[in-house]
């Protein structure tokens, strides 16, 4: 297995209106998104190609959604650090879907704000 595009650990990964983990993976890694709790035991995943990802106009800048086989994911980043790392994990978790998504040939992260 090929080193990850992206990986961050301590990731809040809830589903409206309640949290499946405060301690979470989300790997973006051979053209697929995956997102664990704090186990290991996987909660979902999927090819880049079915993922939509953007960022929430009604949360933090440390907050992204992501739609994983039509199941809406909130994903709250750095909720072990200080809320600027929770900032940059956010910004680079929708970079490397948007480059593996173009390195694939797959659609563009969508902006929810749109």
């Amino acid at each position: 297995m090929a080193e990850p595009e992206f990986s961050a650990t301590g990731v809040r990964i809830g589903r409206w209106p309640r949290s499946l983990t405060k301690a979470g993976q989300v790997l973006v890694q051979d053209g697929r998104l995956v997102l664990l709790t704090s186990n290991g035991r996987e909660i979902d995943s999927a090819p880049l190609g079915s993922v939509t990802a953007g960022k929430p106009w009604f949360a933090g800048d440390d907050s992204t959604v992501a739609t994983v086989n039509g199941t809406r994911y909130r994903l709250t980043m750095g909720q072990r650090g200080a809320a600027k790392d929770g900032e940059e994990l956010a910004g680079r978790f929708l970079e490397a879907v948007r480059a593996a998504q173009d390195a694939y040939g797959l659609r563009d992260v969508q902006d929810s704000r749109d």
